[in-house]
């Protein structure tokens, strides 16, 4: 038999041993932890809709302050922040207009025009399901092959078009959780509208279905397999009213929808619809971004492509010829007068690779 110093120990280690499970667990006091994954982090950097589209004026040939300010209407303030997080986030640097001048240039890193297909990716969506009868505003052509082009995300190994019912994904060397960051929350938009000064953009489009972190994530969690509320809000570590917002939102946006699994009391699932499904190629772009940037060498998920058998990262290629789309390869054609959006007539018409 134990002595009665030993059972006290024994106790002891096992109370200790179940308090770190509990502080380890989503929505368990102390330390607050979330899922390792490179669409958060990818997310995270990006921060709100503003740093997307203050990133798409880059690819359309911005690198001057006030040429940003005038193309989205920004307060300078608001400007002066998100161009100061993405230069100290490695995404844009600074070039000096001249020797000993104290103006300065916003040039793409070599991350930030790496999340060209990123944006192509988003894109494509908002030309899919939210463009409406006029159709897309732009018309790309991939200077590779000299053809009209919808780029596709697809399977690296076949490269084929990658569907979320075609992959499987598993645990990477850098699954886990880690505890959450102290970092300001980001809020959703209260006029979603306003995305669409100075250009009609398929991104802004689909930035105003999607445009904050929280929303992002409630979509990351769906295809993982999260349907229900109660589940969403363990993963996450969200309060109850932004969830129900956000996913409110995403009903009423064609993302999500309801169905009921309990009556008494009522009680729905989440599911995706044909247009949610649809965003999938847009949220592995940005993780395949984020394992390339931020990951160290060790991504959170590994994709298998079910449709060839072998793993693969998630690649933006020409619907035509099956190359990769790059910055640099990619010209387009306006389908709109820029007078109509108040924006210069020249300006980002004749750089190449711009979306």
């Amino acid at each position: 038999m134990r002595s009665a110093t030993a059972l006290k120990h024994h106790v002891r280690q096992k109370n200790a041993a179940r308090a770190k499970r509990k502080s380890a667990a989503p929505g368990a006091s102390g330390p607050v932890r979330e899922r390792n994954c490179s669409v958060a982090r990818t997310v995270g950097i990006l921060s709100d809709a503003w740093a997307f589209l203050v990133i798409r004026e880059a690819f359309f040939g911005a690198r001057r302050f006030e040429t940003f300010r005038s193309a989205l209407g920004l307060p300078r303030g608001t400007l002066s922040a998100r161009l100061k997080s993405l230069t100290q986030q490695g995404i844009f640097r600074q070039v000096h207009y001249a020797e000993g001048s104290s103006r300065v240039e916003y040039r793409l890193t070599k991350a930030g025009l790496d999340l060209y297909p990123s944006f192509m990716a988003l894109m494509q969506f908002g030309d899919r399901w939210l463009t409406g009868r006029k159709g897309p505003p732009l018309q790309l052509v991939h200077a590779d092959c000299g053809k009209e082009c919808k780029p596709i995300v697809a399977c690296s190994s076949c490269l084929k078009h990658v569907r979320p019912q075609d992959s499987r994904y598993r645990d990477g060397p850098g699954a886990g959780r880690t505890p959450v960051q102290a970092a300001k929350r980001s809020r959703r938009a209260s006029d979603p509208s306003q995305f669409m000064r100075g250009r009609p953009s398929s991104v802004s489009l689909s930035l105003q279905v999607m445009g904050d972190k929280w929303t992002f994530l409630v979509i990351r969690e769906a295809f993982l397999g999260v349907r229900r509320f109660d589940k969403f809000l363990s993963e996450l570590n969200i309060a109850p009213n932004i969830l129900t917002d956000r996913l409110n939102r995403l009903i009423d946006r064609g993302i999500f929808k309801k169905k009921k699994y309990q009556d008494l009391p009522e009680r729905y699932e989440y599911r995706l619809t044909d247009m949610g499904k649809d965003l999938y190629g847009s949220l592995v772009a940005m993780m395949a971004w984020g394992d390339r940037w931020l990951s160290h060498g060790e991504p959170p998920i590994q994709l298998t492509h079910t449709t060839c058998g072998k793993d693969f990262t998630p690649t933006v290629i020409c619907d035509k010829c099956r190359k990769p789309v790059t910055a640099s390869n990619m010209r387009y054609r306006l389908k709109y007068d820029p007078r109509d959006y108040e924006a210069d007539s020249d300006y980002g018409r004749v750089a190449p690779g711009r979306i």
